[in-house]
């Protein structure tokens, strides 16, 4: 179990999957639906901070090779494109961004949105903590309902 706990908690951090991923995985795995929901935000908020603080350096030492500028100028581009949703209503526009479980939003591209719109890290933080307990509830809900609603009419 604890092999488990701890994959379902590392997958969490890993962009673009994040919690989406981590939390099917655990469920999977037959861990407890709440403490897969529990390790699947802790690990999706550990790198949040770091983000907020350091992409904006990152990119800055990427942009110094030709091959890594590419990538550091398409996550730029990513970002701003995505920051046009958030700028009219800064909090809530985050929050949704990072809520809403679908591909290309989450707390990575909610971080990356927020550092790049230069928002504080005492706003940016806890705005990006309740939109990734808002995405944890509703993956959890889906694969937890959505399981029982397969044994239901399988079994």
């Amino acid at each position: 179990m604890l092999t488990k706990a701890l994959i379902t908690f590392l997958i969490s951090m890993i962009p673009v999957v994040e919690l989406r991923g981590a939390i099917p995985y655990g469920i999977g795995q037959e861990l407890n639906p709440w403490l897969t929901y529990a390790l699947a935000v802790v690990g999706n908020m550990l790198p949040v901070p770091f983000i907020l603080l350091f992409i904006r350096r990152i990119f800055a030492w990427m942009k110094r090779y030709p091959k890594m500028a590419k990538i550091a100028e398409k996550l730029e581009a990513r970002a701003a494109k995505k920051s046009g949703k958030v700028k009219k209503s800064e909090t809530i526009g985050l929050c949704l961004l990072v809520a809403i479980p679908l591909p290309g939003t989450g707390a990575w591209t909610g971080a990356l949105v927020a550092a790049l719109m230069n928002m504080r890290i005492k706003r940016a933080l806890p705005t990006i903590f309740v939109g990734v307990l808002i995405a944890g509830v509703a993956v959890t809900l889906i694969m937890t309902l959505g399981i029982h609603a397969l044994d239901f009419l399988v079994g």
